[in-house]
């Protein structure tokens, strides 16, 4: 069998393994690069070769360069985001728990609403809500933004006989966000179901959240249930892949 090697260009290499050193932590925020000439020696290679490199980390956000000084890794480490906090019903004063999950890492966080409709759903959640091809859905489409950089794209899905004649197809916030409302409504949100996938962002993901060329973007396709597993939300979640990272938590049975 023939080894396969990287046909990608040397820059493209080289800002891969840097890329892995930052997003592990084993290169910590803040950290100096090595200079220009230490790169070349490291990876054998030319001046213009370690520059293209320095450029796409930069363009990615993971270094920044300080005249006179030299390029450091970004400040901040890659951002955690544990889904779990995202999902008990909040008080109607309460803000968001995007925006509540924001502050505790000393960043403002927004989400504008850029939609509510009654769309024909994609197959996955046409099979999620058991659907024919003819259902309709109701969807609400928001862009979550830290520090006013737009962050992530959330499309919820609810199946109209759940939607209809609630503030779920009213084109405004909801008070305590949907688990409340659900909650309401005799649907408590008990547990959910993600399926995760990593891609290359189409052209309006990459316009929307202003995403460098060739990052990929993290897909989540959350389901959300009842107690007794009755589907009742769907979510599909965009986000930059080079900037963030999902943390889970499971507690073993008996614990």
């Amino acid at each position: 069998m023939t080894k396969k090697t990287d046909p990608r260009p040397r820059h493209q290499q080289i800002a891969a393994e840097i890329r892995a050193l930052i997003m592990s932590g084993d290169l910590l925020p803040g950290m100096r690069l090595p200079t220009t000439q230490q790169l070349m020696a490291q990876y054998s290679v030319t001046s213009q070769t370690v520059q293209r490199t320095l450029n796409v980390l930069k363009d990615e956000g993971f270094i920044v360069g300080r005249a006179g000084v030299g390029v450091f890794v970004r400040a901040e480490p890659a951002l955690a985001i544990i889904p779990a906090s995202y999902m008990p019903p909040r008080r109607d004063d309460e803000a968001y728990p995007w925006m509540t999950e924001a502050a505790k890492r000393s960043l403002r966080g927004a989400v504008k609403l850029l939609d509510v409709a009654e769309v024909k759903p994609p197959t996955a959640v046409t099979e999620t809500f058991d659907l024919t091809e003819d259902d309709l859905v109701s969807v609400r489409h928001q862009l979550l933004l830290l520090n006013d950089a737009p962050t992530e794209l959330a499309w919820i899905y609810h199946p109209l006989s759940i939607a209809t004649g609630t503030a779920l197809m009213e084109r405004r916030r909801i008070p305590g966000g949907s688990p409340r409302l659900l909650s309401e409504l005799g649907l408590p949100p008990h547990h959910w179901v993600d399926k995760l996938s990593v891609r290359l962002p189409t052209t309006d993901e990459l316009e929307s959240l202003e995403l460098p060329d060739d990052v990929p973007v993290i897909r989540t396709f959350r389901t959300v249930y009842t107690a007794d597993n009755q589907p009742i939300e769907a979510q599909i979640l965009i986000k930059g892949g080079h900037l963030y990272e999902l943390v889970y938590q499971q507690h073993l049975l008996g614990n």
